[in-house]
């Protein structure tokens, strides 16, 4: 299941792992992508807590963990490709892998339907 936060991450859970990266409208804000910062493997996020960096050419933006985890795996492909998160940014731009240490925390995210609403009235 996907979710999605007001800060325009989403998370695509299965299980106890997930995956995580930004919006379309997040990317589309941001302008050209050319640097992303990205966790190691075994750092533990926090959910609403900086977890990665983005810089475009307008500006450089704190990328939020949905949830709180413990990273298990950093797209390596945005080292040499970060304009993969304006071509598929909810597709081969994601941006880490994680586990979850506290599923309960996807209560207070959003679903699509939700997200889009949310989009919507900005």
């Amino acid at each position: 299941m996907r979710y999605f936060t007001k800060d325009h991450e989403w998370i695509d859970v299965d299980g106890t792992s997930a995956t995580v990266g930004i919006t379309d409208y997040a990317q589309g804000q941001l302008g050209d992508v050319v640097f992303v910062e990205l966790p190691e493997a075994g750092r533990a996020v926090v959910a609403g807590k900086e977890a990665a960096v983005v810089e475009s050419v307008k500006a450089a933006s704190e990328v939020y963990a949905p949830v709180s985890g413990t990273v298990t795996e950093a797209n390596g492909a945005l080292a040499d490709t970060p304009d993969l998160v304006n071509t598929a940014p909810e597709g081969e731009g994601w941006f880490f892998r994680l586990r979850l240490s506290n599923p309960a925390e996807l209560d207070g995210l959003m679903d699509e339907g939700a997200y889009k609403a949310f989009v919507a009235s900005l």
